[in-house]
Parts: C-alpha cells; structure tokens; sequence
C-alpha cells in the first residue's frame, strides 16, 4: 500500500502536517487545496505531486484522504462535477469535521457508484497532526478499516474503530468538541471571576489543575495560549461554532434536551460576533474578559 499513490485534498492548517507526515512516510502523495500557498507548498517534498484540481487528484489516486473546512465544502467535493470521476475501487476516507447528516448523504450517493467512503474525523489540533497523535474515530466496515488502519496510523496515534455506519465517527467527534468548546468556556468565565477576585491567574491554574476543577482547558490551553497571551492554539472561534452548532442539529435530530450544551452554543456564537472568526479560539475569554474589566494574563 505505501506505493500506492495517494490524494490529499484540503492541505491548510491542520490539513497540511498530516499530508506531510504521508509524504515523510515516503508515499506518493497527489495534493490540492484551492488556495494554491497551500499547495504550492509541498513542491519538490518527497514525492508528494501538487495537482491543480481535485479531478487531478481522482485521476491520479485511488484512495483520496479529505481534510476540508464544512459540510458544503465536503458535498461540493464528492458529488459535485469532479466527484463524477470516483467509481469502483476509489476510496475515499473523510478526516474533516463534516456533520452527521453530511457524512450519511455523501456517503449513500458514492455507496451507488462502488465507492467506499470512510468516515474518519480526527482530533488532538494543529500540534497532534504534525505530531502523528491524533485520535481518529472511524466509521466503516470492519474489512475497510482494517486496510486503511496502516495509512491512518501514520497520522494518528489512536485508532478507535466507533462503528460501521457513516456519520457515527462525526457523531463522536461532535461529541468530543462540545465538551471542548464546553469546558473552555467554563473555564473562561472561571478565571476571569478568580482574577477579579484577586488571585493571580498562575496560582488559580495550580489550583484548579490539582483538584477537582482540571480538565483540558486549565491542564492545556490555558496555560500554554492564556496566560501567556499567545492565543494561538491552532483552532479558530469560526470552527468551534461550526462543530458546536452541528452538536446541537444532531442532537434535535436525536430530539436529546441539551440544556447546557444550547447555552454554551450561544456563547461560541456570541464569540463570534465580538471577535473575527479567524481568531484562535482560545480568545473567547478576551469576550469575557472586556466586560469584567481584568486580563487573564502572567
């Protein structure tokens, strides 16, 4: 299989280290972004090939790994006029954040043509990509994924197989990132309080991190993008809102109550009307920060 040629398409942020760490891996990697920085990047890097269109990519390659920015993005792909071109034999393996409902209409018209399509998304940002930890949580048949395990084992660390039908591996990555966007926003809100309250934000991080408050925010991104002012996490607010409100479509589609979910929603989507949806999402607490008056900085 590494001699296989392989397709990349959607090289930006978190996109371009895993087709890197393909291309490292020493496979013929066939890429393509429609910002062409993006691509024109792997020129003379390994055998990587950079293609000019996605049907260059369909030409070239069989299995084809996806790393797009939206469900649109993902449908206008794969069955729109250059995804005409997949038939019998092409894989395609989707390691965006697509939705749910996506993932199952994609995967019901290329499942017509004999394509097998494979529902991967993937966790653990930017630094996990380049890294190869990421956790990949794969929806497909039993036989499917174990012959692609090898090539996803060279772009994360953590293979877990979460069920045979597409939209089940999206499921669970919503899932994850509602906890995400859940407990950095509680932890925004958290600091800010502790600081105006007078304790200095490292001692509060000490704290929290050696009791029953830790989790992923005060243990990670606190730490590394807060306080220091860095807030360059790798993940922007435009995202998170993205995947939080695809949390809250699968789960009216479910007709689960989401109390708490809904508001923290609410506050991702306020975020992103106060800050620019570029910005890293780790700037939510400037939002909270600018009403109360204090910075969660040194």
């Amino acid at each position: 299989m590494s001699d296989e040629p392989i397709g990349f398409i959607g090289v930006g942020k978190i996109g371009a280290p895993m087709a890197r760490r393909l291309v490292d891996h020493g496979r013929p990697v066939h890429v393509f972004d429609v910002v062409a920085a993006a691509r024109d990047q792997f020129a003379g890097q390994g055998r990587a090939v950079v293609c000019g269109s996605v049907d260059a990519v369909f030409e070239h390659a069989r299995t084809v790994l996806l790393s797009l920015p939206s469900p649109k993005a993902l449908e206008d792909v794969l069955l729109g006029p250059s995804g005409e071109r997949l038939g019998r034999g092409h894989t395609v393996i989707d390691l965006s954040t697509s939705g749910v409902q996506a993932a199952r209409r994609v995967a019901e018209a290329l499942g017509r043509r004999g394509v097998e399509y494979v529902d991967a998304p993937v966790s653990g940002g930017v630094r996990g990509a380049a890294a190869g930890t990421l956790s990949v949580m794969v929806a497909a048949e039993t036989p499917v994924v174990e012959r692609v395990r090898p090539l996803l084992a060279e772009i994360g660390k953590n293979i877990f197989h979460v069920g045979r039908e597409a939209g089940q591996g999206q499921a669970m990555k919503l899932v994850n990132n509602i906890l995400s966007a859940t407990t950095l926003a509680a932890t925004a809100e958290a600091m800010v309080v502790a600081t105006k309250a007078g304790v200095a934000p490292k001692v509060a991080l000490e704290v929290l991190n050696n009791s029953s408050g830790r989790s992923g925010a005060t243990q990670d991104k606190f730490p590394r993008d807060v306080v220091t002012g860095k807030f360059d996490y790798g993940f922007t607010v435009e995202h998170m809102l993205k995947d939080a409100s695809l949390f809250g479509d699968l789960a009216t589609t479910l007709h689960v109550p989401t109390f708490v979910c809904r508001q923290v929603i609410e506050m991702w989507r306020l975020a992103d009307s106060e800050l620019a949806g570029s910005d890293d999402f780790t700037n939510l607490v400037r939002v909270i920060e600018r009403w109360a008056g204090v910075e969660v900085r040194g």
